[in-house]
Formats: C-alpha cells, structure tokens, sequence
C-alpha cells in the first residue's frame, strides 16, 4: 500500500487498486489542496487510528454508496417534518462539524484536525453545510465538500428525529434545482438509513464514471 510523507498529496491511480480494497494509502496532509485534488480522483480520508487519529487514512470504497438525485425517497412522515422544519445553507458550519464530531456519537472519526481542514476549505468556499432548525435551536444536518456536481457528502447529524433526513432533502432541492442530471452526491459507504433514503451501491469502475460526468457539471447556483 502506498505511503506518503507530510507535504505530498495522496498520488495513487484509483482506477488500478484492487477490487474490494476500501483503504487505499496513508499519510500525506490535510492542505486544501490536497483535499481538493483527492476528491477530484475518488478519494477521502479518515484516520486510521483510533477514534480516526493518526495515521491518516486515505479510502475509495469498493462499492461506493452514492444518492443519484433522482432516486430519493421521501416518506409521507418525512414530508411533515420538511414542512415544520427550518432549513439554511452555510449558516452555521462550524456548528454543524462540531456536533458531527461529538465523542459521545458511536464510531466517532472526526478529530479537531480533520475538523479544522474542513473549516478552511468552507473558509475557501469548497466545503458546504445544510443546517435545520426548530423552535430557533440547531436540530441537525450535514457537510461535504462541493466540485462542481459532485457533493461529496462527509457526516450527518440530528438531535431532534428526522432532522438530518430534512437536511439531506434540503441538499438534493438545492443540487437538482437546474435539472443537471450529471450531479451526484457521494455517502462514502451504503448504510441502512441512507439505503432507506434512497442510496446505492456501484463497483468502483462505475464511480469513478459517475464521478467524471459529476466534476463536468456546474456548481449548483448559491455556491458559484
């Protein structure tokens, strides 16, 4: 397995690694980047360590979870929650990572420097936050990071039920606004609740397809 030193971006050819080979390199750095150019290429990263520490961890799972706009499933019991719900973009991202990185969520990955890389690409303009509120209060939501129709979805949380399931509704409203059907948003792996949702699984070849049609599309119109 590849292994980068700090200062060198994660340079390996995706498209080469062996079928069902999630971690794909370690080590390198967290400079935006280096974020940027791993995204653009398949790739994120989580630490290895413990709780996500150290070393970091570069992943292009095999299969990929990912949310085609078009597919998303919204319950009647969701549609109520949308309705009594509040929903901003960007308002409070800090916010936002700081409750997805709360140690008390099980399997807890983000550590205060992923924290931090993912503050400066917002500060960059390239990471995104969707916020819900009720009664005034952050109730839940998500992040990622946004090149061109790629959201490239990275945690979600809720305190009151149903609000990180708003948050991704309010996501793809704001992503297929123009109707660009190359747009696509990446959940690293297919869990349970986002299969509920609407995600899917495909081999890496197909993703990384995906993932060259998604980088060819605009941003969404409030991100350009």
């Amino acid at each position: 397995m590849p292994r980068f030193t700090a200062g060198l971006p994660p340079r390996v050819d995706v498209s080469r690694v062996a079928p069902g080979q999630d971690l794909v390199a370690v080590g390198g750095d967290l400079h935006p980047e280096t974020l940027l150019d791993a995204y653009t290429r398949g790739l994120f990263p989580m630490g290895v360590g413990e709780e996500g520490g150290r070393p970091m961890g570069w992943w292009s799972p095999d299969p990929r979870g990912v949310l085609h706009l078009h597919q998303l499933r919204v319950t009647r019991s969701l549609r109520r929650s949308v309705r009594r719900m509040d929903v901003s973009v960007d308002r409070a991202f800090d916010d936002v990572i700081r409750a997805c990185a709360d140690k008390r969520r099980e399997r807890g990955w983000i550590t205060p420097r992923i924290a931090r890389a993912y503050e400066r690409l917002h500060q960059l303009g390239w990471a995104h936050s969707v916020e819900v509120w009720q009664d005034g209060r952050l109730a839940g939501g998500l992040y990622g990071v946004a090149v061109g129709g790629l959201f490239a979805g990275e945690s979600m949380f809720h305190v009151v039920p149903d609000a990180s399931k708003v948050a991704l509704v309010a996501l793809v409203e704001l992503l297929a606004a123009d109707g660009d059907p190359r747009r696509l948003i990446d959940v690293q792996w297919r869990t349970e609740h986002l299969a509920s949702l609407g995600a899917t699984e495909v081999p890496r070849p197909a993703y990384l397809q995906l993932l060259t049609q998604a980088l060819a599309a605009p941003l969404p119109a409030p991100w350009q």
